[in-house]
């Protein structure tokens, strides 16, 4: 924190926090952004979603910082040129593959470049398009190539106690090897294991001379756990469930009811001078 108690950084997630279920931004979120600035506070944006899924967010938050897409695992400039790519690995990609399909998971691939699906029909794929407005490549299978450059594998299902499940199993299999958290309830995560939003606080914190304990965080999911771990102040939203609610210092109202903009006005800005 600064000396008077403020952040000087705040890290958001987007989906389940920044924006509505909808997608949207609201008035009330572009303002606390604003809001922000005026008060010396820089704002960046960390997601599951690939860069390219966050370019409608860039012109209406301003954002000057580098964005943090795939969970860390790919970090560029606002102009999308890469900073940081971090694949998983062959090995523990082909592995993951393996674990996620024999648990009855559909599976999608994150490359640098790519969002690669075996089915554009399955569960979530046009949805998933619609929010990252691009649509993805059809394979008929994964290719050792796909996996030599996969920086996110997700195993997608409805049957949301599958992939809760699943997670425990794929975080007790890949062990040390990769990263396995929910970014939804129906969406698992594998990346490289220094490729989480914990990392990001870190390099964030390295490349703009700013202490761990002077950045806050904001999110809704387990994927968003290890950077509250990081921070010196986190913030829960209203919707997450009460196990990430219980690794935050405070928790706002939903993403539904302006709880971004409330939770920067009430546990940031309000520790500013002012």
């Amino acid at each position: 924190m600064t000396a008077n108690g403020a952040p000087r950084l705040l890290l958001a997630d987007v989906d389940g926090t920044l924006v509505t279920d909808e997608k949207l931004l609201t008035a009330a979120a572009v303002a606390a952004v604003q809001d922000l600035g005026r008060a010396g506070i820089a704002f960046a944006i960390t997601s599951s979603r690939p860069p390219r899924g966050l370019r409608m967010l860039i012109a209406p938050l301003d954002l000057q910082l580098p964005l943090a897409g795939l969970n860390g695992g790919l970090l560029v400039n606002p102009d999308l040129s890469v900073i940081a790519c971090h694949p998983i690995g062959a090995a523990a990609a082909a592995k993951a593959v393996a674990l996620l399909l024999d648990q009855g998971l559909d599976v999608w691939i994150y490359t640098q470049t790519a969002w690669l699906v075996r089915d554009a029909s399955a569960p979530h794929v046009a949805r998933e398009a619609w929010i990252l407005k691009f649509d993805p490549e059809v394979v008929a299978a994964f290719t050792a190539e796909h996996l030599a450059h996969a920086v996110k594998i997700v195993g997608v299902s409805d049957d949301l106690a599958l992939v809760a499940a699943g997670e425990a199993r794929a975080q007790t299999a890949l062990g040390a090897s990769a990263s396995a958290t929910r970014s939804n309830p129906y969406f698992l995560d594998v990346t490289n294991p220094g490729a989480n939003k914990g990392a990001v606080v870190m390099e964030l914190s390295a490349r703009l001379a700013i202490a761990p304990h002077q950045i806050a965080t904001i999110g809704d999911m387990q994927n968003d756990v290890p950077m509250f771990r990081q921070s010196g102040l986190s913030i829960a939203m209203g919707n997450a469930s009460d196990d990430v609610k219980a690794h935050a210092n405070h928790v706002t109202a939903s993403n539904q009811d302006d709880g971004f903009a409330k939770a920067v006005r009430d546990f940031v800005l309000s520790r500013a001078a002012p």
